[in-house]
């Protein structure tokens, strides 16, 4: 089965982290998030996985060229202008050629959630889509796509209604198993108010033409949207059993302390007298000076630490000072 993971977003709530990378290319422990959301498709069932990316995301093209373990498994198409995911899958409909898993890289469900959706996708009678859906708060329903539900199929799918006009508080998470149906209506969905070809509309016109839109409840999603989302994520993942990676006893220096669970990235140098961690991961080439304390953050790649300074429960980028 294909995956498609749709990582053409420019992730403007998640500056000043993307003023140099995409979102789908902000880290976790070592690996950018899209690569994390890759593992855990794999680990469900899908063998081939094409992202829909930025012509500009030069590192994220860099990347699955050379350097990840997964490039054997990914193929890149491009979508040139972002304009919603309706359009960014279109982008993709000529490299595929049956079922698929469609997502967006800034959400990480665990593989055991994925696996609920395919024992769907799976189970009799065949659906021709299965769409992951999250209890909401009733006052969240104007943040996405809202389904209305008659037993286990979805008959109805309203983008960002207002909360007096939505028809449940079920809201359809950037997670779904398509037959290839969907790509017949992807041409004719009109745009929208906000400038963007929307997925719903498609999902919406599948129902009314094909119906077998059925949808299954998952929990535990992680998103990145700020920098505090990433922060979270790698706290989560370094919890994590194997979370910890610990530097060559050659990049700290003398009288430092070091407190798991915590990941250092090789090119990481730790000055002396520092206390680093717990919960901390130190991106590539980054200095963190003398009497440094770090604890609950993130040190991205190239920044330097002065001496003396104390950071806790943040994200810590090149230019802060």
């Amino acid at each position: 089965m294909q995956g498609v993971i749709l990582a053409a977003g420019k992730g403007k709530r998640l500056q000043p982290i993307t003023f140099h990378r995409s979102k789908a290319m902000a880290p976790v422990l070592g690996k950018p998030i899209v690569e994390r959301v890759m593992d855990e498709l794999i680990a469900s069932g899908v063998d081939e996985i094409v992202v829909v990316a930025s012509p500009d995301d030069e590192e994220l093209v860099r990347y699955f060229s050379r350097q990840s373990a997964l490039r054997d498994r990914v193929r890149l198409v491009y979508q040139p202008e972002r304009l919603g995911m309706a359009h960014a899958l279109q982008c993709a409909a000529p490299l595929l050629h049956g079922e698929f898993v469609l997502c967006a890289c800034d959400n990480l469900v665990p593989a055991e959630q994925a696996e609920k959706l395919m024992a769907r996708w799976q189970a009799a009678p065949q659906p021709n889509a299965v769409l992951a859906l999250m209890e909401v708060d009733h006052d969240e329903v104007s943040k996405g796509g809202i389904v209305a539900m008659d037993g286990p199929w979805v008959t109805r799918i309203v983008e960002k209604p207002r909360p007096e006009e939505a028809p449940s508080n079920l809201y359809s998470m950037a997670l779904y198993a398509f037959s290839p149906r969907i790509l017949d209506y992807l041409p004719y969905v009109p745009r929208s108010p906000r400038g963007e070809y929307e997925l719903q509309d498609a999902i919406q016109a599948l129902i009314e033409r094909d119906g077998r839109v059925c949808g299954v409840t998952v929990t535990g999603r992680l998103t990145l949207t700020t920098p505090e989302d990433l922060l979270d994520i790698n706290c989560r993942y370094l919890s994590s059993a194997g979370g910890t990676c610990l530097p060559a006893p050659d990049a700290v220096g003398p009288q430092s302390s070091l407190v798991a669970p915590l990941f250092v990235e090789h090119g990481a140098v730790i000055g002396p007298d520092c206390v680093v961690g717990p919960e901390v991961y130190l991106e590539r080439d980054c200095r963190i000076g003398q009497g440094v304390t770090l604890r609950r953050a993130i040190i991205l790649r190239g920044s330097v630490v002065p001496d003396g300074t104390s950071i806790q429960d943040q994200v810590w980028g090149p230019g802060e000072s």
